[in-house]
C-alpha cells in the first residue's frame, strides 16, 4: 500500500468486507445494538457465578454518581466494615462528600505551589502544559486518601450528606479549573514584573480565599463537630455528642495508617519488580504524612497478598482499567465478557507491558475485593468485587471478576503491611524511584 489510501484501495477493502457474509451480519448487530451489546458472550453468566469460598460481608452498594470519586468510595467501603462490626450495624455509610471538599482545597493549593515550583518553566513545556491540564479532578489514589483522613478525619454520611454538585462534580470543577489556570497566569505575569515567590505565595492567599467560597457555596461547610446517633441490629441505641471528624475515624475506624501501603504490578522495563516508585508532583495535601509510594512486584504476589488478606476477614482496594473487554450491566469483569474478536475477526494481542508502554491501559478506577473463589490448590478462580455504581448493576452492584482478567487489568492493591513478607516490608522501605509525572503509574483512580 502507498503512502496515501487510494480509492482503489477503498474499494478493495469494500470487496474484502462482502466476501464474508458474516460481517453483514455483525454489522447489522452493531449498528442497532452497539459494539459491546453485540460482542456479549451469553455463555459468560453461566460460567462466572457469583458464588466464592471465601467472602467478607459487606454494607449495601454505594453509588458515586456522576462524579469520579472511586478511590474514596472504595476507601470509605473499606473503613466502613470496622465500624459497623464495632457497633454491630446492619449496614453505614461514611460522608463523600466531606473528603471531596478537603480534597479539591488541598488539589487547588498543591497545583499553585506546583505552579511557583515551575515558575521558570516554559509555559508551552511538557511539565507546566502536564500540570495545567487537570489540576483538580475528582481523581485519586490511596496515599492522597489517607493523607485527607490523616489531617481531616471522616463523618458519617448523615453529618454531611451529598449535594447536587458533589453527585455531579462536572460543574465545579469546570469553575475551579478556570480561576486555577487563571492564578497561574496571574502569579507569571507578577513575576515577569519582577515578584518574588515570597511576595506571589502571599497572592495566594487571597487565591485559596476565593477557592474555599466556591467550595462552601457548592458542597456546604464541612463540620467541626457533630453529634451522632444510630440503632444497632439490636435496637440498641448509640450516642455521640460533640466529637470531631479526627476523634471520629481514631474513635471507630481505628486504624493505624502508618500500617497501610500500596503494591502494584506494572510488569515493564523501566520499572524492576522489589523496587518502590513515586511519582514526580502527584498528591494533594502539601507536606501531607503520606506521599505516593508503591512497592512494584509480580501479579502472583499481588494474588497471594490479597487473599491473606481475605483470608483474616479484610477487604481489599484494588485499582483496575474496568472499561477493558468488561460487561457494565450484567457486572462482568471476565476475559470471556465480550467476544469483540470474534465481532471483528481480529484479535487483539497486546501484553499488559505493552499496554502500559503503548498508553493502551493504565489504572482507572478503584473498587473493593469481598471475596474469592480457590480451586483444590488455592488458586484463585474468580473474585467478588464491590462497585461503587449503584445496585442497578451487577449483581445488586456486586462484580465477578475472573483471575484472568485480575492478572491483566488490575495494577494496585492496598494491604496492611502486615500481610507482607519479611523481604517484602524490607523491599518497602527502600527510598523510592522517581517516576515523570507522565507516567502511568501516576494515573488517577475515578
Amino acid at each position: 500500500m502507498k503512502r496515501e489510501v487510494s480509492f482503489s484501495d477503498i474499494k478493495k477493502f469494500d470487496a474484502s468486507f462482502d466476501k464474508n457474509p458474516v460481517n453483514a451480519v455483525a454489522m447489522n448487530a452493531v449498528v442497532a445494538n452497539g459494539i459491546n451489546a453485540a460482542a456479549k458472550n451469553a455463555a459468560c453468566e453461566g460460567k462466572n457465578r457469583y458464588c466464592f469460598s471465601i467472602e467478607v460481608e459487606a454494607g449495601k452498594v454505594c453509588n458515586q454518581k456522576q462524579s469520579g470519586r472511586c478511590w474514596m468510595f472504595a476507601s470509605y467501603n473499606v473503613m466502613r466494615l470496622e465500624i459497623m462490626k464495632k457497633l454491630n450495624l446492619e449496614n453505614m455509610e461514611l460522608s463523600q462528600t466531606y473528603p471531596l471538599f478537603y480534597d479539591k482545597l488541598e488539589k487547588s493549593n498543591h497545583f499553585l505551589e506546583c505552579m511557583l515550583d515551575t515558575i521558570d518553566e516554559p509555559v508551552d513545556g511538557r511539565v507546566v502544559s502536564f500540570l495545567l491540564h487537570d489540576p483538580v479532578g475528582d481523581g485519586g489514589q490511596w496515599d492522597m486518601f489517607r493523607s485527607l483522613v490523616k489531617k481531616y478525619g471522616v463523618v458519617p454520611k448523615e453529618v454531611m450528606p451529598e449535594t447536587n454538585v458533589s453527585s455531579a462534580t462536572r460543574e465545579l470543577d469546570n469553575y475551579l479549573t478556570k480561576k486555577l489556570r487563571e492564578f497561574a497566569c496571574t502569579f507569571r505575569k507578577e513575576y515577569a514584573k519582577g515578584k518574588s515567590v515570597a511576595d506571589l505565595r502571599k497572592l495566594k492567599d487571597e487565591m485559596m480565599d476565593t477557592v474555599y467560597r466556591m467550595l462552601v457555596i457548592s458542597l456546604g461547610k464541612p463540620p467541626v463537630k457533630f453529634d451522632w446517633e444510630v440503632r444497632d441490629k439490636d435496637k440498641k441505641f448509640i450516642s455521640e455528642k460533640g466529637i470531631t471528624p479526627v476523634e471520629f475515624f481514631e474513635k471507630y475506624v481505628g486504624w493505624n495508617l502508618d500500617d497501610y501501603v500500596t503494591v502494584i504490578n506494572a510488569p515493564t522495563k523501566d520499572k524492576p519488580y522489589k523496587k518502590t516508585y513515586t511519582v514526580k508532583y502527584l498528591g494533594n495535601v502539601e507536606n501531607g504524612a503520606y506521599p505516593v509510594k508503591y512497592l512494584n512486584l509480580p501479579m502472583d504476589d499481588l494474588r497471594k497478598l490479597t487473599i491473606k488478606q481475605l483470608k483474616d476477614d479484610k477487604a481489599v482496594w484494588f485499582g483496575s482499567d474496568v472499561g477493558q473487554f468488561s460487561e457494565r450491566k450484567g457486572g462482568f469483569l471476565t476475559s470471556d465478557a465480550l467476544d469483540v474478536d470474534k465481532l471483528f475477526s481480529t484479535e487483539f494481542t497486546m501484553t499488559k507491558e505493552e499496554r502500559l508502554d503503548y498508553g493502551e491501559s493504565l489504572m482507572t478506577h478503584a473498587m473493593v475485593i469481598t471475596g474469592v473463589d480457590l480451586d483444590k490448590d488455592g488458586k484463585p478462580i474468580r473474585w467478588k468485587v464491590e462497585n461503587s455504581w449503584g445496585d442497578e448493576v451487577g449483581d445488586k452492584g456486586f462484580f465477578v471478576m475472573d483471575d484472568k482478567w485480575f492478572g491483566e487489568f488490575a495494577y494496585q492493591i492496598l494491604l496492611n503491611k502486615k500481610y507482607l513478607s519479611a523481604e517484602q516490608k524490607k523491599l518497602f522501605e527502600q527510598k523510592p524511584i522517581v517516576l515523570e509525572p507522565w507516567d502511568p503509574m501516576g494515573s488517577l483512580a475515578k
